[in-house]
């Protein structure tokens, strides 16, 4: 069987992290590029052996050829994207978030579902050994019922100056849907999807309001003025089932970290967990022992960002699901955006 096909559109970026998996993948093979940066273009061209390039993205969607589209630009272009792309009769990977808003993640739904092709989000740390070795515990029932769990995704003076994440012109927002969209995916996927119905959150800009204010990642570049999204979000959110969630996002904190802090804790009636640490807590009532276990974990099959992909493809050839549907990202942008309007009423909103 011939490999699929790969096209990738917005190849400046996290793009470089899909290469390796579109690589080591049997099934693919990156034969086209798009980016509206002719140099970007023409650098990740001649890197990756790739000479279909293409200023225009319609052209590249259009390509009858194409099986995979691969959307990594900015936020607030993936919908059109997504959706151009699977009315094509392409499948479609697209990076977190999924869309900046979950009445353009329900279009991209609605396009998928005409379309038959399959369509999934880069939500890379469920692809870790750690994450589906947790994952693994949980479903067999380690746990129990998880009725709370706490999140935080937490950098200091971490944060992206460039225009793609700063602007919400092209971001849709910041610290939120940037980084709180992974934290936010992963507790979800772990507690089972539970159905949001209420948060209440805060999302602010303080520290990145200081003139020298700069970030790690970006060669100590300073936070340009005319930055207008949040460093900060806060949430707290009730689920039909009964079950809390307290979630910590942000972008530049006076943290006890080095750069970045990503935890998690999950509380069952039978047990609980700790994520990265992969960490399971048990108590038996019977012998009033507390009982604290490590997981056994194997390596990485891929790095995460790999894996993902390389996983998408055999989806596509296995007939199979989808490894992250959309209804989840849906999900997770109703809370995201849940915050956004929260901290515009200072009230608790209602999903």
């Amino acid at each position: 069987m011939s490999r699929l096909k790969v096209g990738v559109i917005g190849v400046g970026g996290i793009a470089r992290a899909h290469m390796p998996g579109w690589a080591e993948s049997p099934n693919t093979e990156v034969v086209a590029g798009a980016d509206l940066s002719p140099a970007a273009l023409e650098s990740w061209g001649a890197n990756h052996g790739v000479s279909r390039l293409y200023s225009d993205s319609a052209e590249l969607i259009k390509a009858p050829d194409i099986d995979i589209i691969d959307v990594c630009t900015p936020n607030m272009y993936h919908a059109d994207l997504s959706i151009a792309a699977l009315e094509a009769g392409k499948h479609v990977i697209c990076e977190k978030p999924l869309a900046p808003t979950p009445a353009d993640v329900q279009r991209m739904i609605d396009a998928r579902d005409r379309s038959g092709k399959l369509l999934m989000t880069a939500q890379h740390f469920r692809f870790s050994g750690k994450s589906k070795a947790l994952k693994a515990e949980i479903d067999a029932g380690a746990l129990g019922d998880v009725y709370h769990a706490r999140s935080w995704m937490l950098r200091r003076t971490a944060i992206p100056t460039r225009p793609g994440f700063l602007l919400k012109q092209h971001s849709g927002g910041g610290a939120t849907i940037d980084i709180g969209v992974h934290i936010l995916d992963l507790t979800l996927w772990f507690m089972g999807n539970p159905r949001p119905v209420s948060v209440t959150g805060v999302a602010s800009k303080r520290l990145a309001k200081n003139p020298k204010a700069f970030g790690l990642w970006d060669n100590l570049n300073t936070v340009p003025p005319e930055m207008d999204v949040e460093e900060l979000a806060l949430a707290f959110v009730r689920f039909e089932n009964g079950a809390t969630l307290v979630l910590e996002v942000s972008w530049m904190l006076h943290h006890n970290t080095d750069s970045e802090d990503m935890q998690m804790w999950l509380y069952g009636d039978k047990g609980g967990s700790h994520w990265p640490r992969c960490e399971i807590y048990q108590t038996n009532y019977d012998t009033k022992q507390l009982i604290n276990r490590s997981l056994k974990l194997t390596r990485d099959q891929a790095e995460p960002h790999a894996q993902e992909c390389i996983e998408f493809a055999q989806a596509i050839l296995d007939g199979a699901p989808s490894p992250v549907p959309a209804e989840q990202s849906l999900q997770v942008m109703q809370v995201l955006n849940a915050i956004y309007e929260s901290e515009a009423s200072g009230q608790e909103v209602l999903l």
